[in-house]
């Protein structure tokens, strides 16, 4: 390998990192609203929990039962939406299973 290869492959990697950077951005933005049991649960897609909102007991407690099952749906969704959005990315490297 020549030089010239040594700073194709570096440009190839700035390229890559640079649209992992604007995906990354992307997905930050992608707010996804799953209501479950009650529970309602913002998140990002790529996995940040905005906010979580649903009923209370009698004793003012959440239901942290139904709040767990609906933060585990929305980041099932999160990560649905994720790898839709990546699919371009991902497609010329022909990694199994993608």
């Amino acid at each position: 390998m020549g030089l010239m290869d040594n700073l194709k492959q570096l440009g190839d990697l700035k390229k890559m990192r640079d649209q992992a950077m604007e995906m990354q951005k992307k997905l930050a933005g992608i707010k996804i609203t799953v209501e479950h049991k009650g529970v309602t649960v913002i998140m990002t897609a790529d996995q940040k929990v905005v906010s979580i909102s649903g009923p209370s007991t009698n004793s003012g407690q959440a239901d942290f039962d139904k709040i767990t099952e609906a933060i585990n749906e929305a980041l099932k969704q999160s990560q649905k939406v994720a790898a839709e959005e990546m699919k371009p990315l991902m497609g010329g490297l022909g990694l199994p299973g993608m």
